[in-house]
């Protein structure tokens, strides 16, 4: 039975935060980013920089540049303005990832929400290019040297890649990438993120949010705060989230422009890496060995095509892996209420595997960084990261399965036996044992409780195979 609006009860629990934390971050990022557009020139024309920043003084550079640098030194409050704007896109793809992993884990993606998932997924790759055109807009050495690797990788591509580069730069690189880069950053990207997180919200008050199991709770029943106190705590938590943002823009540096200086195609900036969200595409583009191969008369570089086609693969399998699995399980129920990760060990062990994967690329793409510092050989750690990407997934998961029957064991006897108080007892009879105490209902109800009922797949076939993985590590 439907309830209107003020009459439903929606989930406290801080897991479900994430999601309001992208949208708050993405508020303030667009607030800002409206502030930055009047006073900034989407133009390469080259100007002599002739501002306040004397390191810089008569230096040739595009009116992109310049006018940034005057929106950090000559623009009230400028700096303060363009480094809030940097850390609420860093805030707002953080909490866009844990939510996407929260709803993974959890199983928060099962019907009826997996639309949902896809219009989280698509968040999540919009912000991503979101990211990487605004960071392209200073044009400065590091923004310069972002682009150069992006056009090595587009030209990569058999056949098209040089069409799709001269597309891309606006003819032959450098080019002008700002004309396509720009109204993508300003106008494109912007409405799209606005459209899903509309069809998000549109979702979420047609579905009703999901809740950890518990006494009382159900499919059919929601628990937790009426709509008043609920709007209070979302107008807390978008204070709480600008207050940051604002913090972190006053107190700490980011995106120094001025420290590189301008771009330049002949050079690149050195001890510099990727942002960290997009630091996997670098990690995999190191980690692939040199193979190239020649094929009807052009070269094809496999060290730049696997990678990419790699990543795409990875990403593809995230964004449709709720429609596998309901496959494999044949579960076509609504399911209202989450599950604990310990409880699906083989959908726990996946995600950690996914994330070591991810984890691994991420970490090498610092490589040379890290063998600075530690004074460590540069390719030793590059066999080392390509050993691991190999081990790390299936090693995770299999220890990872292995941690969740441990606790799945170790919440049963909790459920059944009661808590250790460590006192000791001794009977009528002379024995001696350990006095327990009983758990209050609702968490022997959490941990007593069963996920969702056992199948009897067909024998003999990879559908029935794969689903009794699923299925016999379930706790009952």
């Amino acid at each position: 039975m439907h309830r209107s609006l003020k009459d439903r009860v929606f989930p406290d629990h801080w897991s479900l935060l994430f999601g309001q934390i992208a949208f708050y971050s993405f508020v303030v990022v667009m607030i800002t980013g409206v502030i930055l557009m009047i006073p900034y020139a989407p133009s390469l024309e080259h100007v002599v920089y002739d501002g306040p920043y004397v390191p810089l003084r008569g230096v040739t550079m595009s009116r992109a540049l310049d006018s940034t640098l005057e929106i950090s030194f000559e623009m009230r409050g400028g700096l303060l303005i363009r480094q809030m704007h940097h850390w609420g896109t860093l805030l707002m793809v953080a909490a866009i990832m844990l939510h996407l992993l929260r709803l993974f884990f959890t199983g928060g993606f099962r019907r009826p929400r997996r639309l949902s998932w896809l219009v989280v997924f698509g968040l999540f790759t919009a912000m991503l290019g979101a990211a990487l055109t605004g960071t392209s807009l200073p044009d400065d050495m590091l923004s310069g040297t972002s682009l150069a690797v992006i056009d090595g990788v587009v030209k990569s591509i058999p056949f098209i890649g040089a069409d799709i580069s001269a597309l891309l730069f606006a003819g032959q690189f450098p080019g002008d990438v700002l004309k396509l880069f720009y109204p993508l950053h300003v106008y494109v990207l912007p409405v799209v993120l606005v459209l899903l997180f509309a069809v998000a919200g549109f979702l979420a008050l047609k579905h009703r949010p999901a809740q950890f199991p518990g006494p009382g709770r159900t499919n059919d029943n929601i628990v937790g705060r009426p709509l008043k106190i609920a709007v209070v705590k979302a107008a807390g938590l978008f204070c709480f989230v600008v207050g940051l943002a604002f913090l972190m823009g006053a107190t700490a540096t980011i995106n120094p422009i001025w420290m590189y200086g301008p771009a330049d195609a002949a050079n690149a900036s050195a001890g510099i890496g990727p942002a960290w969200y997009l630091a996997f595409l670098d990690g995999a583009l190191r980690l692939a060995p040199g193979w190239e191969v020649v094929w009807f008369g052009r070269t094809l570089t496999l060290a730049i095509l696997v990678p990419v086609l790699v990543c795409t693969v990875f990403l593809g399998l995230v964004s449709v892996y709720p429609f596998i699995e309901g496959w494999i399980i044949g579960d076509r129920a609504d399911h209202n209420l989450l599950e604990r990760p310990r409880n699906n060990p083989l959908r726990t062990g996946i995600g950690v595997a996914g994330i070591v994967f991810y984890g691994v690329l991420w970490a090498a793409a610092a490589a040379d960084t890290m063998a600075l510092m530690f004074h460590l050989s540069v390719n030793a750690l590059i066999h080392f990261f390509q050993a691991l990407l190999i081990i790390g997934p299936p090693l995770a998961l299999y220890i990872t399965r292995r941690i969740c029957l441990g606790l799945q064991s170790a919440d049963v006897e909790l459920a059944t036996h009661g808590m250790e108080t460590g006192r000791v007892v001794r009977l009528p009879s002379g024995e001696y044992v350990e006095d327990h105490r009983a758990l209050d209902p609702y968490r022997r109800w959490s941990l007593g409780a069963p996920t969702r009922p056992q199948s009897e797949p067909a024998p003999r076939t990879l559908r029935s195979r794969l689903a009794n993985l699923f299925e016999q590590d379930q706790h009952t």
